[in-house]
């Protein structure tokens, strides 16, 4: 007899990067969608799913370590494992005890297929004793031709909503096995990602943020060579839509005309966060990028003559095999030259898998570890000196969340953080709204100011 009064509980960890986060919160709003209620992974439940990351071989072991961890606490649990750790060794993840379902990174939402099916079976719903896939079975794991997922959300855990745009990576880098773990490049179709916007900012969203594995490389196999700013542009068409934000570019990827098209769209946040990863053309050249420092100081240069506004954070990785100490200093010098708001800094790791990882001359880790101190120096006086160039100025932000320590806290459009105390409405009440705040002083890294 079917147990309609039965409340089936499901929980969801994600780990990694915003593609992961979007593709879990499709697949939350799917088993929110069939009854399934969606609950903090602390919390006793039914069916957990975690989505898991390969990037390094540090998060490969964290996914493991989370996935035993789920199972030993709640050992009833019906657990399905997804992402990136999942598609790198079904095999190895199924034989952890207490999974009863993998898939891989071709189709996340069988995830959401194998928890419905399993909730319907806990309240007596389904005559099917188990479904294709549903239990100790790989599903979903062969990326060869793979198209894009058919995947969309409605809202967001944050002000700003993540849309993934794009999915797959053919860059190759010495250092990454992401390629390997999601296959080629393909892109959702534009009237998709429109639809998908408006949807969006008719829930309140004023800001969206356009991710992928690599986001510069949307529509490449749609023909389109101008992809990406012409998306650009039919977003920057929808009225409610006040931001619309990238995530991480490959400089390479990043032309004038580009650049040219973008500083004419209102919308579009003057926000640039380069994967840069060196600022030594030995280094890079190791790396197999396909740039060199001169390249990305030049399109810094034009990007800042088109929108003198224009912020830019990167990512950099120190202690890659055969960076000298020479090498490292060039690094340091290039970074100081840019005026970067932040960087995120990594020491090199190597991943099985990669041709870095074979590489001679591995760095030590007590080098690694000094240069990533000499790095983290340098981005506080940068970031430092940034902010008190702001002081004085008025800056509109975002309002995404309030800590009662320092106020409403939110980002400028070029992603200057900014935090705000009184108002003569209730600030916890300001939550997504657009205010201009004066800034007037800087502390740890956040702009400090007043509403006007």
């Amino acid at each position: 007899m079917p147990n309609n009064e039965r409340k089936v509980r499901a929980a969801i960890y994600t780990l990694g990067c915003k593609v992961n986060s979007y593709e879990s919160l499709a697949i939350s709003e799917e088993l929110s969608k069939n009854s399934v209620e969606i609950c903090d992974p602390s919390e006793k439940v039914d069916i957990c799913i975690i989505n898991t990351c390969a990037v390094t071989a540090e998060a490969e072991r964290k996914s493991r370590q989370i996935i035993r961890r789920m199972t030993s606490v709640s050992p009833d649990v019906y657990v399905i494992v997804t992402g990136c750790s999942a598609q790198l060794d079904p095999e190895r993840i199924l034989k952890i005890k207490g999974v009863s379902a993998v898939c891989g990174n071709r189709e996340k939402m069988k995830v959401a297929e194998l928890a419905i099916e399993h909730a319907k079976k806990l309240r007596g719903e389904s005559e099917k004793q188990n479904i294709d896939g549903s239990d100790g079975i790989i599903c979903s794991c062969e990326l060869e031709n793979a198209p894009f997922e058919k995947m969309s959300i409605s809202s967001s855990e944050r002000t700003r909503a993540v849309l993934k745009i794009e999915d797959g990576c053919e860059s190759k880098c010495a250092y990454c096995i992401i390629p390997k773990l999601r296959g080629k490049i393909r892109s959702k179709a534009p009237e998709a990602v429109i639809e998908e916007a408006k949807i969006l900012s008719e829930n309140g969203y004023r800001e969206i943020v356009l991710t992928g594995i690599e986001v510069s490389a949307y529509g490449k196999d749609l023909g389109r060579r101008d992809g990406l700013i012409s998306l650009i542009e039919e977003l920057g068409r929808i009225e409610k839509i006040k931001r619309i934000r990238l995530g991480s570019l490959d400089p390479s990827a990043i032309s004038e005309d580009f650049i040219d098209r973008a500083s004419k769209i209102p919308s579009f946040a003057p926000h640039f966060h380069l994967s840069l990863q060196s600022g030594c053309n030995n280094t890079l050249f190791s790396m197999k990028r396909r740039y060199n420092v001169d390249m990305v100081k030049n399109k810094i240069d034009y990007i800042r003559s088109k929108m003198p506004d224009a912020m830019f954070t990167s990512d950099i990785i120190v202690g890659f095999p055969g960076e000298t100490d020479a090498d490292f200093e060039e690094t340091r010098k290039f970074l100081a030259s840019l005026d970067l708001l932040s960087f995120h800094i990594f020491a090199y790791s190597k991943r099985p898998g990669t041709p870095a990882a074979d590489m001679p001359n591995q760095v030590a880790p007590d080098v690694k570890s000094a240069r990533l101190k000499v790095l983290e120096a340098l981005r506080a006086e940068m970031t430092e000196k940034i902010l008190n160039e702001h002081i004085g100025k008025t800056l509109e932000i975002i309002v995404e969340e309030y800590k009662e320590a320092i106020g409403a806290i939110g980002h400028s459009a070029n992603f200057i953080e900014v935090a705000v105390k009184g108002a003569d409405e209730s600030i916890e009440d300001l939550h997504g709204r657009i205010i201009t705040v004066k800034a007037e002083r800087q502390e740890n890294g956040i702009i400090l100011g007043r509403i006007v």
